[in-house]
């Protein structure tokens, strides 16, 4: 099988030598290539020993992420879906690499540029999960898709506006060969998709007639409606996927490609999405297909809460992602400034949570300090180094050019890329 990568282009980052752009990193490793760095599997913490980094530090735990590949692989497979995961997550196409060796069909990306990125490591298949309407994005896609004929993109439409649009921009770009979308379905007050059968309807049959538009199925997201897991909210989420399916069951006949994608899936309700888009009527050729991203790093917030595969005391995923950083201050008793902040760690949906400090609790974030609240009994000194959880990986990724990947004894294996 060819690979959905290129993954020469992702080996050759190994050969790529650092410099002060990676921040947090040993001062020692500048000038060095990751492959080596990585030959002496230098220890990171203690700090007390071999290379120190710098303060603060994001890091990465290989069997965490190994864990999680193989659990929602097998999850997926069990269930007969396929799984796109949302590359905006990490941006790093050696991560991706590793979704893909473990089974994902394809990358969701979120925007052109996106698009692009994924492409300069030569990805074959990309679903554009939201509207192109980018004149210079659509005109960049038709020359990238007719010089590539293995590449592969669908993107959503959801208006007869927007479907004119890329009608226009491809035809006036000269594409050789139709691109793939899929009508996406919404819901009232919620995101984009259209809102009623009606308009479903019309933007299918509009792309249909567009001759470098190809109808390839149906879309939705269904994190758009929160991420409530209450009995109440999750029967709004079956709503909304009901609408979703029967979408589907509709616009089949219209459907222009061998099967028809039907696609939604973020990282708290994918097991309902499961459960409402799969078991078709008989004669629907259909690949139900995931774009959750999170379940790669997992966390110590939002998704351990709401995660069907956490949120109910299990352990199937596991925190992959943490930052380390040093208390540089303990200007008052129960406070100890921490030198991370918000350039340093995602804070959109929970603060970074402190670990192996029972009753510590961080309760601000400046630009480049937490404040962390302790017990007055708390053994935390100034030069400590601490480690901290974090909530939602994708703000904490898109902080960090380089991340280490490390074993369960702190030492560095790879050197992890991420391209925002």
């Amino acid at each position: 099988m060819t690979s959905l990568i290129d993954t020469a282009a992702v080996s050759a980052l190994a050969d790529q030598p650092l410099d002060w752009r990676f921040k947090g990193l040993p001062v020692g490793w500048e000038g060095r290539t990751p492959a080596q760095i990585c030959a002496g599997a230098p220890g990171l913490f203690p700090v007390e020993v071999g290379d120190r980094p710098l303060s603060p530090l994001c890091v990465l735990d290989a069997d965490a992420l190994a864990r999680n590949l193989a659990t929602m692989s097998q999850w997926c497979d069990a269930r007969g879906v396929g799984l796109a995961p949302h590359g905006k997550t990490h941006m790093s196409p050696q991560l991706l690499a590793m979704q893909f060796d473990a089974g994902a069909t394809a990358v969701t990306a979120a925007t052109i540029g996106q698009v692009r990125t994924f492409r300069a490591f030569g990805v074959r298949a990309v679903l554009l999960a939201n509207q192109l309407v980018d004149a210079a994005g659509l005109r960049w896609l038709a020359a990238e898709y007719d010089a590539h004929p293995d590449f592969r993109l669908v993107c959503w439409v959801d208006s007869e506006a927007g479907v004119a649009i890329m009608q226009q921009q491809l035809q006036a770009a000269g594409l050789q060969r139709p691109i793939d979308v899929c009508v996406e379905v919404g819901a009232a007050g919620a995101r984009t998709g259209c809102r009623t059968p009606a308009d479903i309807e019309a933007v299918a049959r509009a792309a249909v007639r567009a001759d470098h538009l190809r109808l390839a199925g149906v879309a939705g997201y269904e994190a758009a409606l929160g991420h409530d897991v209450s009995a109440p909210a999750q029967q709004t989420i079956r709503d909304y996927l009901q609408t979703v399916r029967d979408a589907a069951v509709r616009l089949a006949p219209l459907i222009e490609t061998d099967d028809m994608l039907v696609t939604a899936g973020g990282s708290t309700h994918f097991d309902l999405v499961a459960e409402m888009l799969t078991g078709w009527p008989a004669g629907m050729a259909v690949r139900t297909v995931l774009r959750s991203g999170a379940y790669l790093t997992h966390d110590d917030g939002l998704y351990a809460r709401t995660s069907p595969l956490t949120r109910d005391g299990a352990r199937d995923f596991v925190p992959a992602l943490s930052v380390w950083a040093q208390v540089c201050s303990r200007p008052e008793p129960g406070l100890a400034l921490v030198t991370m902040g918000r350039r340093d760690v995602g804070f959109d949906q929970d603060l970074p949570l402190p670990r192996g400090l029972p009753g510590s609790k961080v309760t601000a974030l400046n630009d480049q300090h937490a404040f962390l609240s302790v017990p007055a009994d708390a053994a935390v000194a100034v030069g400590d180094w601490l480690q901290f959880g974090i909530s939602h990986p994708c703000t904490t990724f898109d902080k960090w050019q380089l991340i280490p990947l490390v074993d369960n004894d702190n030492r560095v294996i790879d050197l992890i890329r991420t391209y925002f």
